[in-house]
């Protein structure tokens, strides 16, 4: 075989490669990483998880780099409330967020006091045992981005941990949506700017969203503005539902030390579902 002839084997081969991945990437699952606390205690700093990407059709923002390939959304289906979502973040629709349905269209929020009260009804929101996690080295790094001298947030909730280390204790709620679904939220603050807000209708075409961690989530609760809320999202942002943690590190990995990629895996986070 001539080396013309291989050279173009190869080329066709790395094209058939890009195809598969874009189409993979764009209509079946996509990577996505979580950077920040504020689905805690659901999702850590350092947890990796596949987004799935048919559940709610597909837009321009279903693509990478959110190339106008799609007019509109195709194939358009609603979440259920309770579904973990990633999606292009108002106002701008550049960064990838993720949050938890609340409310659907045509729906009422409002929060008082910490509780959200959903068509005039409050969530059942009940005291459960406390969260208690270790300070990972990457909790350590994005507190001192912040300025926080405490990886737990505030100086209040850290403490000694069994094995000599920091941890952190959260004051931790089960909160049950109609229709039964139930999951863990945190509420940190109980007379945070959150904890109040008015009642808001939700229109059509549109999500209220909110973070697991109340008093850390920039979400539905606040207007959409460059480093503050998201207001109400449209559908058309959805980039996919939340499937399968596949892989969890703790931060102290260095990656010149191929050793530490094992002993900085939280391996018991790796593959739970949502």
């Amino acid at each position: 075989m001539s080396q013309k002839s291989e050279t173009r084997d190869f080329l066709w081969f790395l094209a058939k490669l890009a195809i598969f991945v874009f189409v993979l990437r764009s209509f079946i699952v996509s990577p996505f990483n979580i950077p920040s606390e504020s689905m805690q205690p659901r999702l850590l700093i350092g947890d990796y998880l596949l987004v799935a990407k048919w559940p709610y059709g597909y837009s321009r923002y279903s693509l990478p780099f959110s190339v106008p390939l799609i007019p509109g959304r195709i194939l358009a289906s609603t979440p259920a409330r309770g579904d973990v979502v990633v999606f292009k973040a108002p106002p701008h629709q550049r960064d990838d967020y993720i949050k938890r349905v609340i409310g659907l269209p045509g729906d009422l929020i409002s929060v008082r006091a910490g509780t959200v009260y959903l068509n005039g009804q409050a969530i059942p929101k009940q005291k459960v045992a406390d969260l208690v996690i270790p300070a990972s080295p990457n909790m350590v790094a994005a507190a001192r981005m912040e300025g926080n001298p405490s990886p737990c947030y505030r100086a209040q909730f850290e403490e000694a941990a069994p094995d000599g280390g920091r941890q952190c204790r959260y004051p931790q709620y089960r909160e049950t949506l109609p229709g039964g679904k139930s999951y863990n939220v945190l509420d940190l603050d109980p007379d945070g700017p959150a904890d109040d807000r008015d009642t808001v209708v939700v229109p059509q075409g549109h999500l209220f969203l909110m973070g697991d961690n109340r008093d850390r989530s920039a979400d539905s609760r606040f207007p959409a503005q460059e480093g503050g809320g998201i207001g109400l999202v449209p559908e058309e942002n959805l980039v996919g539902r939340a499937l399968v943690s596949v892989f969890s590190t703790d931060g102290s990995a260095n990656w010149l030390l191929p050793w530490t990629w094992f002993t900085a895996a939280r391996w018991s986070r790796i593959g739970e579902g949502f």
